[in-house]
């Protein structure tokens, strides 16, 4: 694999960090700005819809410079998301800062698939958006936990300014080691766009909404749930989240691999047993040792599911590749947003804790029929293709042939 992946990976690192780490300093940020807990939660929320809009809009800005360029200019935005962050005198100015990160977030994974993908040779491509996305698993084991360890011990604002570094070195990666690949030749906004009007597009990306939606269900309730249901000591929750992202790191590598032999089938599986497991959840969080096995195991066949999909896409919208693959990514958040907000919603009802639980079995569940449509419209529209009768030669002109020999 090629070195321009290890740039790659070094930025979405950092963006994995500064995406989840204000998760673990929300209770210093809040005091620090003298607002509420749930007021500081809104830096989660602006990030997450920052993500959202900022994919399409990043993505379409990026058809008119070369993918290079562009990872650099997204990684300086990020680096200049979290120095405002660190240095937001007042509580609205860090959401500002949050929201000019979370700009380069889906379009940076979104061209750094594309990028990822074209560095190695066909039968490698999912592997390659694998190897990128190590990145963002390596945060949350890695990053997420020292981050928030230094944000408790030196400060959150010292987290922010670290990130920013990590930020400094993935864009000297890029500017190093990443090829100039200049900008496809016709491709246009237009061409961007009609990428949508393909069913087998939309239907990966509702896969997207629907597949990692369903981990998010419960991770976003980890902590009531083992503290409240499995007894686990709230101390403990930090390591649980650890054994998550490591579950992240082994499903992402092992989605990369098989995706490039048999994508289809290993999205079968891989939605089939998350639905299983986030069902049976509902019984292991009862249990110290089983909710542990089992946290581990979502993160693995949650993850295992994001290079398959994100190269679903690329495979689908060919021909411009570049705003689909980074609204792929606006789709994870948008999944993160629904399945939270579903989740609280039956905890808000007078449901256990666990009920998140079932409300990821279900859109897991909902994703796997959805993987099985996209893949019998294939098979049909194969068959069609294969069926269809030639077209008809039409005869040369009387005497066309000795002119021709003339």
């Amino acid at each position: 694999m090629p070195l321009a992946l290890l740039a790659l990976a070094i930025g979405a690192f950092g963006i994995g960090t500064t995406e989840f780490v204000i998760m673990g300093l929300l209770p210093e940020v809040a005091a620090d700005f003298q607002v509420s807990i749930p007021a500081a939660g809104f830096l989660v929320t602006g990030y997450a819809l920052g993500v959202v809009v900022g994919a399409p809009l990043m993505s379409l800005l990026g058809t008119r410079i070369s993918r290079k360029r562009m990872l650099m200019l997204l990684m300086g935005l990020f680096i200049m998301g979290n120095v405002v962050s660190a240095l937001a005198p007042v509580f609205g100015v860090m959401i500002v800062g949050r929201v000019i990160a979370s700009l380069a977030h889906g379009a940076f994974f979104g061209i750094g698939s594309v990028v990822a993908a074209d560095l190695v040779a066909p039968e490698k491509k999912a592997g390659a958006i694998a190897l990128m996305f190590t990145g963002l698993t390596v945060a949350n084991v890695v990053g997420v936990p020292l981050g928030t360890y230094i944000g408790q011990t030196a400060g959150w604002r010292v987290t922010f300014f670290v990130v920013a570094a990590l930020g400094v070195l993935g864009l000297l990666g890029v500017a190093k080691l990443v090829p100039e690949q200049s900008r496809p030749d016709g491709v246009r906004l237009r061409h961007e766009l009609a990428a949508f009007r393909n069913v087998q597009v939309l239907l990966a990306m509702a896969m997207t909404v629907l597949g990692f939606g369903g981990v998010f269900a419960a991770i976003t309730y980890i902590t009531p749930m083992m503290t409240g249901v499995a007894g686990f000591a709230p101390s403990s929750v930090t390591w649980l989240l650890v054994l998550f992202g490591a579950g992240m790191v082994v499903g992402n590598l092992l989605g990369g691999k098989f995706a490039d032999r048999h994508l289809m089938p290993m999205l079968f599986v891989t939605l089939g047993a998350l639905a299983v497991v986030l069902a049976l959840f509902t019984v292991t969080a009862h249990n110290k040792v089983a909710a542990a096995v089992t946290i581990v195991l979502i993160g693995a066949l949650g993850f295992a599911t994001v290079p398959p999909l994100q190269k679903r896409v690329l495979d689908q919208a060919s021909g411009a590749p570049t705003l689909a693959s980074a609204v792929n990514i606006g789709a994870f958040n948008l999944g993160n947003a629904l399945s939270a907000w579903l989740g609280g919603m039956v905890i808000a009802a007078g449901f256990s804790y666990t009920a998140p639980n079932w409300v990821g079995a279900a859109l897991a569940g909902a994703a796997l029929i959805l993987a099985l449509v996209s893949s019998l419209l294939e098979r049909r529209q194969a068959e069609e293709n294969r069926t269809a009768p030639a077209p008809a030669r039409v005869p040369e002109p009387a005497g066309a042939s000795a002119a021709a020999g003339s």
